[in-house]
């Protein structure tokens, strides 16, 4: 379905239809989900996830079709195009089973439960998920994506489908006891999932060992195809540097951004992260491009640009900061989900070149400038057409010569701006227009970030008004907050990615523009979140206590795209306790952390964000608070103490809005005799006051000095 059509359905005056989306529509027409919506004029009659539909299994004696994708995800579309578009098909389902559509994006409470009982059944997972529950929605069967009919070993739908049928009639009873014993061993991983551990050092050591084993010595990345950024595995790279003398993990973490910068995962033109690479050369991309990798990838490049200075990084996470408010940013603040892969009925269409369009569109001087800097041949390097890649070599060939470099530069981004041009005159993919919570909590942190640190206030001003349209669309009420918004509507209880994510965000913008709001909203939302997702001991669920329950309440600790809400959760109360003094965050915190790091011993590298949690609560960053006098501006200060700081230094201005809350690190520390004044504290020692900015800048250096 192309965005036009579904631009077309979110505007049809829905309150003229029939329950049952009458003849041209299912059910389905009454959500708001451009992935459910996208399925609203399939044969099939689809129901959304709720009661209704498991109620409508009880009482027909039906087994239920689950499907769980997301409206960006390209195998979803071929399996629609495929198997839910079939008359032959949907007269199977509709006569003999009730079918469920669930965006995985909107729930993915769901879609942690059944994906974790796919992974039971089968070792695997992925989009689409497709599973047969029984009507108390127990699941007896799941797959990924399933063609229509069988092929080779490879069950078809259609087969599937008739087999169930037959077994739901005369084998009722195997397929009960599948679901009892897939049920049973899914709350057994769940309580397993607490595992105490002790917080000790040696589990960043393990990490960087499986880093050094799963490096690719030759392309960068980790692992072979297919070959995932995992941005915030880079950031933990960068992170644990200072514990590693011998350079490597910093090394490897700049070497995959680089590889990145250079690669097709990485669009050449209008910037921004595609979801993963199916080679091993970050050559070919998957390319939907999802909010998330988006602001992980800001995190990263911002770290990596404050340990090295190196431009290349700041401009990676400024480049994606303008893509995120080009093509993705909501009218009135906050950011879209993502980008399909697919345009004009294949996948990366949109991004794709032949010689010939070069040919057309420059002049032959500059023609092969652009042929050189992008890699266009003839041939092509993906079935016949070019993906765009970025031969650094040209700028490293001219770096004795400045001049040339920079009319060199010129004109690249000269060509740049014209192949955009051109490109924006294709057919665009479809952007999935939702906005989710947790999501965009990590994107406005990201920006607020990269603005504060390289002084783009157009990205901290995105970060401002993203924080007012959560904190004012998508808050009830009593203040719950909720997890989506999509067409003027916000729904969903918030899930503790939600929780986390957004107070991360408001914690980075606090720590970006020291407005008190952000921090009041930030604790404000982590005492919540306790509230909502404890379990009496200590530990948190993904799911909140007022909502719906899927079989189990899910504690998923392991990061995936995302980092898991309880990683981010843990950081979120330690960085919180840090700078409030709040006991009760950083006693919870610590519990976390004690209660899962025995499940992170087996596999440290599936842990980053928590281990980034472990590393800074072992060894805190030094700290600096800059308190306003009469003599200097706190702004050129500040400024100094960012350009110069190292990436895990604390920074606080002492303004007068935050004088009420009482923090620990403001305390006792006045303006000496009136004048801009630093209280500087390394790891292991405070120094004395400083009120001349030229021996901050030494102070500074020398701690830079000592972390390298």
């Amino acid at each position: 379905m192309t965005p036009t059509d579904l631009k077309q359905l979110s505007a049809l005056d829905r309150a003229s239809l029939p329950e049952n989306g009458g003849p041209d529509f299912n059910r389905l027409i009454f959500e708001q989900s451009p992935y459910l919506l996208q399925h609203a004029d399939n044969p099939v009659d689809w129901y959304p996830w709720g009661d209704a539909a498991f109620e409508q299994a009880r009482q027909r004696d039906r087994p239920v079709l689950l499907s769980i994708g997301y409206s960006t995800c390209h195998w979803c579309h071929v399996m629609a195009h495929e198997s839910f578009a079939s008359d032959r098909i949907a007269a199977v389902l509709n006569a003999h089973f009730i079918a469920v559509k669930v965006d995985r994006e909107e729930r993915p409470d769901i879609d942690a439960t059944y994906m974790a009982v796919c992974q039971l059944m089968t070792g695997g997972g992925g989009w689409p998920l497709t599973l047969l529950l029984t009507p108390d929605r127990k699941p007896f069967y799941a797959a990924t994506y399933l063609p229509p009919t069988t092929r080779g070993n490879q069950p078809g739908l259609l087969d599937l489908l008739d087999k169930v049928r037959d077994m739901w009639t005369a084998d009722r009873d195997r397929l009960l006891q599948s679901a009892t014993q897939v049920v049973a061993a899914l709350r057994h991983v769940e309580t397993s999932q607490v595992s105490p551990g002790s917080p000790k050092e040696h589990l960043l050591q393990k990490a960087l060992e499986q880093y050094r084993r799963d490096y690719d010595q030759r392309f960068a990345g980790f692992g072979s195809a297919p070959k995932f950024p995992a941005p915030h595995n880079l950031e933990l790279l960068l992170r644990l540097a200072r514990r590693d003398p011998s350079g490597e993990a910093r090394q490897m973490a700049l070497n995959t951004l680089a590889a990145i910068r250079r690669g097709g995962i990485y669009d050449q033109l209008g910037f921004g992260l595609h979801r993963y690479s199916v080679d091993s050369r970050w050559l070919v991309p998957h390319f939907e491009k999802m909010l998330y990798d988006q602001a992980l990838l800001m995190l990263a490049t911002t770290r990596a640009a404050q340990d090295t200075g190196e431009p290349l990084y700041s401009a990676m996470a400024c480049e994606t900061g303008s893509y995120l408010l080009h093509d993705l940013q909501h009218p009135e603040g906050g950011f879209y989900a993502g980008e399909d892969a697919d345009s004009e009925g294949a996948e990366g269409t949109f991004y794709l070149w032949d010689d010939e369009e070069i040919q057309r569109l420059f002049p032959e001087g500059d023609a092969e400038l652009a042929r050189r800097a992008f890699g266009v041949t003839p041939a092509g390097n993906f079935e016949g057409r070019t993906i765009l890649t970025f031969r650094t070599e040209l700028r490293q060939s001219n770096t004795d010569r400045r001049d040339v470099e920079t009319v060199l530069d010129t004109k690249l981004d000269r060509i740049r701006e014209t192949l955009l041009a051109a490109r924006n005159r294709r057919p665009r993919p479809h952007r999935d227009e939702k906005l989710l919570t947790g999501w965009n909590g990590l994107a406005l942190g990201a920006l607020a970030r990269t603005g504060s640190l390289f002084d783009r206030q157009e990205l901290l001003q995105a970060a401002v008004r993203a924080a007012g349209f959560i904190l004012t669309r998508l808050r009830r009420e009593d203040g719950r907050l909720l997890r989506r918004y999509c067409h003027n509507e916000a729904a969903i209880p918030g899930f503790l990615e939600d929780y986390a994510g957004l107070g991360f965000g408001l914690l980075e913008l606090f720590l970006a523009d020291f407005n008190p709001r952000w921090l009041e909203e930030s604790s404000r939302l982590a005492e919540q979140m306790l509230d909502l997702f404890g379990d009496g001991r200590g530990g948190l669920y993904d799911t909140g206590k007022d909502a719906e329950t899927v079989l189990i309440r899910g504690r998923n600790l392991q990061d995936g795209a995302l980092p898991s809400g309880i990683s981010v959760a843990t950081d979120l109360l330690l960085q919180l306790g840090r700078l409030t003094g709040l006991k009760h965050f950083t006693r919870t915190g610590e519990t976390l952390l004690a209660n899962h790091l025995g499940q992170v011993e087996r596999y440290p590298r599936a842990y980053a964000w928590l281990l980034g949690a472990l590393d800074s609560h072992l060894d805190p960053g030094p700290t600096l608070v800059i308190v306003p006098g009469c003599n200097e501006k706190a702004e050129d200060w500040l400024a100094i103490a960012r350009e110069m700081g190292p990436s895990d230094l604390l920074l606080l201005v002492g303004t007068p809005d935050l004088q009420p809350f009482d923090l620990p690190l403001l305390r006792d520390r006045p303006a000496c005799n009136g004048q801009t004044t630093a209280y500087l504290c390394t790891r292991t020692a405070c120094l004395p006051p400083i009120t001349d900015s030229l021996i901050l800048q030494e102070r500074l250096q020398e701690i830079r000095d000592l972390a390298e």
